[in-house]
């Protein structure tokens, strides 16, 4: 649930704006220019409110139980490695038409026979894939 600190300073932010618009506006048929800089500082302080509401808003749409740096790196994503499906793959072999990831690429390692790429396959694609495969296989 997005945070309603941000939601108010948002709103905050948007009034300080317009008010330091409007005085700055107000400022132009002036010959002094000490509104002109007060108008300017009551506008950057609400773009500031602003800035800081939303970035609050997003803080709180990240999901609580997800570390910075884990989401994709430890395997907890669909179509990962073709023989373990826990870590995310790294190189396809053209060969035997596998991906995999480091630990299993130890395994699977012949240089007389495979030859490996960099993996590109993204998790949604395995799936699509080998949909696609059986029903080839089965028509």
């Amino acid at each position: 649930m997005p945070s309603r600190t941000g939601n108010w300073l948002v709103v905050a932010g948007a009034v300080l704006a317009f008010l330091g618009l409007c005085t700055m506006a107000a400022s132009l048929g002036e010959e002094e220019g000490n509104l002109l800089g007060v108008g300017a500082s009551v506008f950057a302080l609400g773009v500031l409110a602003v800035s800081g509401g939303l970035f609050l808003k997003t803080q709180g749409l990240k999901s609580p139980g997800k570390a910075s740096g884990q989401d994709s790196a430890e395997g907890n994503r669909r179509g990962g490695c073709d023989i373990c499906h826990k870590e995310a793959p790294v190189v396809h072999c053209r060969v035997h038409q596998y991906h995999l990831c480091g630990k299993c690429l130890g395994n699977h390692y012949d240089f007389r026979s495979c030859v490996y790429i960099p993996s590109t396959r993204r998790g949604q694609m395995k799936t699509a894939k080998a949909k696609s495969m059986s029903a080839k296989a089965h028509g």
